[in-house]
């Protein structure tokens, strides 16, 4: 058990074990030389964990039973279109791309992504390909713009 007890030159609070009683310190605010007192009820300090609700108080956990099987309430995520077209329900499906999404560090690859999604795609499965014209208008310089595009219609 600890014990409080205060330095009667600074009026420091000090803590000591019981153990320690009639030992003889220096004080660590003041240097003043002190005799530890003889533990009593009023400068002794019972452990809180001890003394606390929590410590007394048993918890009995168990695990739910359930007859049927529960809700599942986290549902798995669709499955990517890549992995769905390799799948044998084949529907038809359409992909659309803008040369300006093609454009990297000033460099045009519109026609080396067309002709990789194409590949993977496959020539049997490629019901029509449609070239497209549009015009946006351009953030940076506010101007109407006219770029192009492809829409790939395809069974996957």
């Amino acid at each position: 058990m600890d014990m409080i007890f205060a330095c009667p030159n600074c009026k420091q609070q000090l803590e000591a074990e019981a153990s320690m009683a009639g030992n003889e310190i220096a004080c660590p605010s003041c240097s003043t030389a002190i005799v530890i007192p003889e533990a009593d009820i009023m400068n002794v300090r019972a452990n809180a964990l001890a003394t606390s609700a929590g410590a007394k108080e048993e918890y009995h956990f168990k695990v739910p039973d359930h007859v049927e099987p529960t809700e599942t309430l986290i549902q798995k995520p669709k499955p990517p279109l890549e992995v769905t077209a390799k799948d044998g329900d084949k529907k038809l499906r359409m992909k659309c791309i803008r040369r300006t999404d093609c454009v990297e560090v000033g460099k045009d690859r519109f026609d080396e992504i067309v002709t990789e999604i194409l590949s993977n795609i496959g020539e049997s499965n490629i019901k029509s390909i449609t070239p497209l014209t549009y015009t946006h208008i351009d953030l940076g310089s506010r101007q109407l713009m006219t770029d192009f595009g492809v829409m790939i219609v395809y069974r996957g």
